[in-house]
C-alpha cells in the first residue's frame, strides 16, 4: 500500500506563487508544498528583472492598465487587467513586509525612495527590483518564512503524477481530491489527500529546445489539469525572451529587459542598429516585438546571434545595477563595460495555461490554478515585462481569501483509492525517452517557433500525435521516473499549443504566422475544452 498525506491544502509547485499562497494561507490551514527539485529550483529564482507596480507620484494605474492592454494586442480581460494593477501595490507592500529588499535610492530632496527601472512596454519607471536578481531576493525570503512556519510542509523532489478527482454528489460534476506523487528519493508513489488543490507548477517553456526557464518548467499542472477535465487557452501565446547569452558554457543564462530599460542598444555583428527600422519604441517594444526581429536579422543574415550593446554607460552604473550580468559575462571573458554581449531568443514565458476566474478556480471543484501555469486573460497575446511574478503574488492572495472562506465546507479526511503498479516492471528502454525527449523540444522550435506556416503546424501535430502513442505504451508497461512524467507532460502540452496555434487564423502577439500575416478583428482567446470520458 502506497503511503498517504492528509492536508488541509495541497500546493503543486514552490515558486512565488505557491509559496506566498502557502503564506496566505498557514494560519488557518495545514498546507503541504510540494517541490520536483530543490525549493529554490524554479523559474522565480532566476527572474532578474523585477515586479511592475504604481508606486511614483508621476505614474498611474491607468497608464498600468493601457501599457498591459496595448502589449497584450487586444485580447487582455480588461477587467482583470485593472484587478491587478489595483492590487499591485498592495501585494508588494506585503511582498516587502515579508523582508525582501527591494533597491532603494535618495532624490533630490535627500528622501529614500525604492528605485524604478523602466522595461519594455512600459511607459514610466514602475519596475521595483533587487538589483538585476529579483526572483533570486523573493525566493529566498519567501522559501525562509515558509520554512519557519509550523503548519507548512515541504516535500522537496516530489513529482506529481496526475490529480485524484471523484463525481460529486450531484455526480454532474467532478471534485479534486488531492493527488498521486512520486518520492524521488525513494522512487516510490505517494499519495496526498486534500481539500483544496492548487496547482502552481509554473510554464512550459522546456518544450522548446532553447529555453531561458529552468529544467523543471515542463508544463506539468497544464497537462494534470487537461487531464482531469479543465479547460485551457491561448496555448499558441509562447514568450520567446529576445536576449538570452548566446555562448557554449552560459546555459540557459537571461539578460534582463532591464538592460535595455537602461539604454542597452542591439546591433548588428557589424555593429550597426536595427531596431528603430523595426518600431518606433526601438529597444523598448515589446517582447514579441524585439524577438522577431532579432529572429529576423539573424534569418537574413545568416548569423548565428546579434548583439546587445551597453558599453556606452558608465562602467560603475553598469556594476551596480547589474552585477549579477556583469560578473556572469566576465566569467565568459566578455567585459560588457567595453564590449556588446552576443544574444539570441529563447522560450520564456507560457502566455496561456489553465482557465480561471478572478479567486484561481478552474473547472473542476476544489482544484486552483496560479502563476504561470494559468490563464486570467492579464497577458492577453504577450505579457508584459514585469508582470509576471505581479501575477503570482495578485492570484495567490485572492485565491487565498476564497480557500480561507470555504474551507470548513469540506469532508474530513477520507482514504485514497491506491496506486496500482501490479503490472508494470522497471524500463530497460531509457533511451527511447531520451530520444523521444529531444525529437520533440527541436520539432515545436523548427515548426512552432517565434515564426510559423500552417503546414509546419500539420507536420508538428503529425509528430506529436506519433509520439503520444508511444509514450503512452510506455507509461503503461513501465514503472515511473523523473524523466518519463516530464516527456508524458511536455508531449501533452506540445499538442494543446500546436492545436491552439492552429485555431488562429491571425498574426497577433507572439503568434505569427505567415499563412495568415493580418489581424482578424474579431478574434479573442483560443479556448480548448478536453473531450468527457
Amino acid at each position: 500500500m502506497n503511503r498517504q498525506h492528509n492536508c488541509d491544502v495541497l500546493i503543486i509547485g514552490s515558486g512565488a506563487a505557491g509559496l506566498s499562497l502557502a503564506l496566505h494561507l498557514a494560519q488557518n490551514a495545514d498546507v503541504v508544498v510540494l517541490s520536483k527539485g530543490p525549493v529554490n529550483e524554479g523559474s522565480t529564482y532566476y527572474a532578474q528583472g523585477g515586479v511592475a507596480a504604481v508606486f511614483d507620484e508621476n505614474d498611474s494605474i491607468a497608464s498600468h492598465v493601457s501599457d498591459t492592454l496595448i502589449a497584450g494586442a487586444g485580447i487582455c480581460d480588461k477587467e482583470v487587467v485593472e484587478y491587478t494593477t489595483e492590487n499591485a501595490k498592495a501585494c508588494l507592500e506585503w511582498l516587502i513586509h515579508q523582508g525582501v529588499d527591494f533597491d532603494r535610492e535618495e532624490d533630490q530632496g535627500g528622501d529614500v525612495r525604492y528605485h524604478l527601472t523602466r522595461e519594455g512596454g512600459h511607459s514610466h519607471r514602475r519596475i521595483l527590483h533587487a538589483a538585476d536578481a529579483t526572483g533570486q531576493a523573493i525566493q529566498t525570503t519567501l522559501v525562509e518564512r515558509v520554512k519557519q512556519h509550523s503548519r507548512i510542509r515541504i516535500f522537496e523532489r516530489y513529482n506529481a503524477i496526475d490529480l485524484i478527482c471523484q463525481p460529486d454528489k450531484s455526480a454532474k460534476d467532478r471534485k479534486c481530491i488531492g493527488a498521486y506523487i512520486w518520492n524521488r528519493n525513494s522512487e516510490k508513489v505517494e499519495r496526498v489527500q486534500a481539500k483544496k488543490t492548487i496547482l502552481a507548477t509554473g510554464g512550459a517553456s522546456k518544450v522548446y529546445q532553447y529555453t531561458s526557464n529552468p529544467d523543471v518548467a515542463s508544463g506539468d499542472g497544464i497537462a494534470m489539469a487537461w487531464r482531469a477535465g479543465c479547460r485551457v487557452a491561448n496555448m499558441e501565446f509562447n514568450q520567446f525572451h529576445p536576449t538570452c547569452l548566446f555562448h557554449p558554457d552560459a546555459g540557459t543564462f537571461l539578460l534582463t529587459e532591464a538592460l535595455r530599460g537602461e539604454g542597452a542598444i542591439l546591433r548588428r555583428p557589424d555593429g550597426s542598429r536595427f531596431m528603430p527600422s523595426f518600431d518606433e519604441r526601438a529597444e523598448l517594444a515589446p517582447r514579441d516585438i524585439v524577438a522577431r526581429a532579432i529572429d529576423y536579422e539573424m534569418k537574413r543574415l545568416g548569423a548565428d546571434c546579434m548583439y546587445l550593446d551597453i558599453s556606452h554607460k558608465p562602467a560603475d552604473f553598469i556594476k551596480q545595477h547589474f552585477p549579477t550580468i556583469y560578473e556572469k559575462t566576465k566569467s565568459l571573458g566578455i567585459d560588457i563595460t567595453k564590449q556588446p554581449m552576443p544574444v539570441v531568443p529563447a522560450a520564456h514565458y507560457t502566455c496561456g495555461g489553465v482557465m480561471i476566474n478572478k479567486q484561481g478556480k478552474t473547472d473542476i471543484d476544489n482544484l486552483y490554478a496560479i502563476g504561470e501555469v494559468a490563464y486570467t486573460g492579464l497577458h492577453g497575446a504577450n505579457r508584459m515585462a514585469s508582470n509576471s511574478l505581479l501575477e503570482c503574488l495578485v492570484f495567490a492572495r485572492a485565491a487565498a481569501i476564497e480557500i480561507t472562506e470555504s474551507l470548513d465546507k469540506y469532508q474530513s479526511y477520507i482514504s485514497l483509492p491506491p496506486w496500482d503498479e501490479s503490472r508494470v516492471t522497471d524500463s530497460d528502454e531509457e533511451v527511447v525517452i531520451q530520444h523521444n525527449w529531444h525529437e520533440l523540444r527541436l520539432f515545436m522550435w523548427d515548426y512552432v517557433g517565434i515564426v510559423r506556416t500552417t503546414k509546419r503546424l500539420e507536420r508538428a501535430l503529425h509528430r506529436v500525435e506519433l509520439l503520444q502513442r508511444e509514450i503512452d505504451e510506455y507509461y503503461r508497461n513501465f514503472r515511473v521516473s523523473n524523466n518519463l512524467l516530464e516527456l508524458r507532460n511536455l508531449v501533452q502540452v506540445a499538442e494543446l499549443i500546436i492545436r491552439c496555434a492552429m485555431e488562429r487564423k491571425e498574426s497577433r502577439g507572439l503568434h505569427y504566422t505567415l499563412d495568415y500575416p493580418e489581424l482578424d478583428e474579431n478574434a479573442g482567446a483560443t479556448i480548448l475544452t478536453p473531450v468527457k470520458n
